[in-house]
């Protein structure tokens, strides 16, 4: 992913900034994400999260699973996740590129939370049926993109990082239709509803659609 922007420019430091929002809105569709996550965990899974940044979400279930592994395509970003994860005694973080996944061990549950679909690029269902390799029979999938109910705050949050000059300025002419476009030609897309439930169509597994908070929408795909 040599032209991954959250490898080359929105990573370590700037990524944890970017978390630092002053939105309540936003602090809310953050929280929900995690919490949906939580209660749908027993305290005894071995957890996978795909494109965890410094271990934000890795840090917040570490409670609430067995152990936990966050992967990120960042160097930098995985250096400052050990630090932040030092006191997690069953979570961990390492480089690793999902288009890349390579573990001896299967897991319980694997995510790919917060419109991971889009800003990892994943498109292909061969990618998605990798993914499900990593889980065990019976373990489950949770991908996450937004409700189109929360767009206004989405361009929001994206305008707050502009303004941090965490991002380039957004081009409002083409910012539209789900999709965020900055002059720097940085690209935020987004996966509809639709296009979860196309995904979840053609994986052959039994799934579900749920919106948490008029924030996120989950595609939860159960490995039975």
């Amino acid at each position: 992913m040599k032209n991954n922007y959250y490898a080359q420019k929105l990573n370590s430091t700037m990524l944890f900034k970017a978390y630092e929002t002053q939105i309540p809105r936003v602090k809310q569709y953050l929280d929900a994400e995690i919490s949906f996550v939580k209660n749908n965990l027993t305290s005894s899974e071995r957890v996978l999260e795909l494109g965890a940044g410094y271990g934000r979400i890795v840090k917040e279930l570490a409670g609430d699973c067995k152990s936990i592994v966050g992967i990120d395509v960042s160097e930098e970003s995985v250096e400052l996740g050990k630090e932040y994860l030092k006191d997690s005694q069953n979570a961990k973080i390492m480089t690793m590129n999902v288009q890349d996944l390579h573990f001896d061990e299967k897991f319980d549950v694997v995510l790919c939370l917060q419109n991971g679909l889009s800003a990892m690029k994943i498109k292909s269902t061969e990618l998605i049926e990798k993914i499900l390799e990593m889980v065990v029979s019976g373990g489950k999938v949770f991908f996450s993109t937004y409700s189109e109910k929360f767009w206004e705050y989405r361009i929001m949050w994206f305008q707050e990082q502009a303004d941090k000059g965490l991002l380039g300025e957004l081009d409002y002419d083409k910012t539209k239709d789900g999709v965020i476009i900055c002059k720097d030609g940085f690209k935020a897309t987004t996966y509809t509803q639709k296009d979860l439930e196309e995904i979840g169509d053609s994986l052959g597994y039994e799934y579900k659609i749920h919106e948490v908070d008029e924030s996120s929408v989950f595609l939860i795909i159960h490995k039975n």
